[in-house]
């Protein structure tokens, strides 16, 4: 339970499996919220990555996060269509009015036509040795991916282009 009423602005913290803070998007406006999932949008939000360097995403961004899965999705609304970005992550918890997760390396970019690619296996390779996941961890991981990847091309959830626009159109009606 987030408790977090629809409006209300929260932030976005991705840690490493080592406990350091990784990035941090800092407005995130809830569009849903429940015990097993939070719906939020932004859009030119301000990022901040763990060596300082700060950037403004450029589009707006619908994103779903969840209790009960080992990743989450991110919908970018851009000019020739809904591009998404997967991050294979530990569920996330709620505390300090954010959102918090773990990164685990491992994203899925899936194109408008649904096509898409595994990136950073060589990335997730380095930090399992360097921070010592746990074999049960890398085996719930890989499960996740092949779930997510059973999303994709099912088109479930998030990854109906209609269910991006409906939760666009509702973030509309909070910037107003």
């Amino acid at each position: 339970m987030t408790g977090q009423e629809p409006g209300t602005s929260i932030q976005i913290k991705s840690y490493k499996h080592n406990g350091q803070l990784h990035r941090v998007w800092k407005d995130t406006t809830v569009l849903k919220s429940t015990s097993n999932m939070i719906i939020g949008a932004n859009d030119k939000t301000l990022v901040t990555e763990s060596n300082g360097r700060s950037w403004i995403t450029r589009e707006p961004a619908i994103c779903f996060f969840y209790t009960k899965h080992w990743f989450n999705i991110i919908g970018m609304l851009r000019q020739d269509g809904i591009h998404y970005y997967c991050n294979i992550s530990s569920p996330f918890v709620f505390e300090e009015q954010a959102v918090k997760y773990i990164d685990y390396d491992l994203d899925i970019k899936v194109f408008p036509d649904m096509t898409y690619k595994l990136l950073d296996e060589d990335e997730y390779a380095v930090h399992k040795e360097q921070m010592h996941y746990p074999e049960v961890l890398n085996r719930i991981l890989k499960n996740n991916v092949g779930y997510l990847q059973y999303w994709i091309r099912q088109r479930k959830g998030p990854f109906s282009h209609e269910v991006i626009d409906q939760w666009y159109e509702r973030f509309l009606t909070y910037r107003s």
